[in-house]
């Protein structure tokens, strides 16, 4: 959870401060304050959340051979047919600079930055939406992730911290602050202090560096003033009330389950990001179900191998009925966040999913080869931001050299069908520009996010 991640509040002495300049600035909506900025609060608030599988899918069993309103879900995806009129499966996008590895494919997912061993990462699409939306929330963004860091990165290219104890989750969203809000304004207090007095030395050393310094200095101002913006937001928050919970909601999210019931704890996150979006406690969430290298196992449908083991099935058709077993099972849980979403209803009585994006996917493709073309991608939501659901959009059949799916005399995949998960068919379509569409819905004005080459049309 990026508790302290307020928003970009500051006010215009800050902002000179922060600038080292003593000219008159315009006012901006950034230094609009807190109690003026509510006001300001759309009818119904934009929402998006972002769900990440690791190491990629079975893909003779994922991959959805027809294109259009007139698609047939395959096996894996099965769970989802009961919500069609309001999900996009999406065939043949891929991140251009995702090298063939595993840590890089998650990082990068929702990026689309090109992320080498000397790379530094850039802002991830969740975080550019938190930078419109959390003026407007207590908590600018949600990171929840099961065995390794979160799916989101700031600006400064630093990997945000992620909870994994729902309880954990449920008192930072919705419990006060331990030692109480006096106890928490002076440690954030402190904390701005130490910030200030920081910035005001690194400005002396700033005369006496070289320009190659002053490069990787500017990128640590960026991260102190980023992390001095989000003391101040929290520390105006502290005199709002918190949301009021009702007994059953917190029955439902607030405890903690074993790791060996998955499915319990899966859908008690997808409830408490409902819960986070209904009381508008934060309208950006994240949630990765593991990470590539240790995907966790699932004893309660039989499957006591990790998931990073089932990719690497080396053809083995146990450890691949595993997977599909495994896919479907991760699905079944993103179908109940959709039917929540359906069923919960918004601050106009609408149902939270017209105003609310769901995205569940991989940053790989086929995971015994590393494969990170033909990325395994659900869009759901959003009709009220004008997202129009219904087809299976595939990009895969827009590139010339593209033949078809290859399917043998039974009517299923073949193994050739790897290939298609291994390289790029069409080597335009980037997963940038989904992350681009979600962008702009949200209302960030930006004709460009990450490797984009255009926007794609939904």
């Amino acid at each position: 959870m990026n508790i302290q991640t307020q928003s970009w509040l500051l006010n215009r002495r800050h902002a000179l401060k922060a600038l080292g300049s003593f000219i008159s600035l315009p006012m901006l909506e950034c230094m609009v304050p807190l109690r003026a900025a509510e006001k300001a609060i759309a009818a119904t608030p934009k929402r998006s959340a972002f769900i990440y599988l690791a190491n990629g899918v079975h893909s003779l069993n994922y991959q959805i051979t027809t294109a259009g309103r007139d698609y047939k879900f395959s096996r894996s995806l099965k769970p989802l047919e009961k919500h069609r009129e309001v999900i996009t499966p999406i065939s043949g996008l891929h991140h251009p600079g995702a090298l063939s590895h595993h840590h890089n494919c998650i990082s990068v997912w929702l990026t689309g930055g090109k992320l080498g061993p000397s790379d530094r990462n850039t802002i991830s699409v969740d975080q550019k939406m938190a930078e419109i939306t959390a003026p407007h929330t207590r908590y600018p963004s949600m990171e929840v992730a099961l065995t390794q860091g979160s799916l989101a990165w700031p600006a400064d290219g630093v990997q945000l911290p992620a909870l994994r104890r729902c309880s954990e989750i449920f008192a930072s969203l919705f419990e006060e602050p331990k030692g109480g809000k006096e106890a928490q304004r002076r440690a954030l207090r402190r904390k701005g202090s130490v910030l200030d007095a920081n910035l005001a030395e690194v400005r002396q050393l700033e005369k006496k560096m070289g320009a190659e310094d002053k490069g990787r200095m500017e990128q640590y101002l960026t991260s102190v003033r980023e992390a001095e913006i989000r003391t101040r937001r929290a520390d105006a928050w502290l005199d709002t009330p918190l949301p009021t919970i009702t007994d059953a909601d917190r029955k439902r999210t607030n405890r903690d389950i074993a790791a060996t019931m998955a499915g319990d704890y899966f859908r008690t996150v997808y409830d408490l990001m409902v819960l986070a979006f209904q009381t508008d406690v934060t309208r950006v969430a994240t949630f990765s179900l593991g990470g590539e290298g240790d995907a966790f196992s699932i004893p309660e449908i039989g499957i006591t191998e990790s998931r990073h083991q089932l990719s690497h099935h080396g053809g083995d058709a146990g450890y691949m009925e595993k997977l599909t077993m495994y896919d479907t099972f991760a699905i079944e849980q993103f179908s109940y966040f959709i039917t929540r979403l359906t069923e919960t209803k918004d601050l106009n009585g609408k149902p939270l999913i017209g105003s609310t994006m769901a995205l569940f996917g991989s940053g790989m493709s086929y995971g015994h080869s590393h494969g990170n073309a033909n990325l395994p991608l659900v869009l759901a939501g959003g009709g009220d931001l004008g997202l129009k659901h219904g087809s299976h959009l595939d990009f895969n059949k827009d590139a010339k050299a593209f033949e078809g799916y290859s399917l043998g005399t039974d009517g299923a995949l073949t193994t050739a069908h790897y290939q298609v998960c291994s390289r790029p068919v069409n080597t335009d379509a980037h997963m940038s520009n989904l992350l681009l569409l979600m962008a702009q819905r949200m209302g960030v004005e930006t004709e460009r996010f990450g490797d984009s080459n255009k926007v794609i049309t939904l």
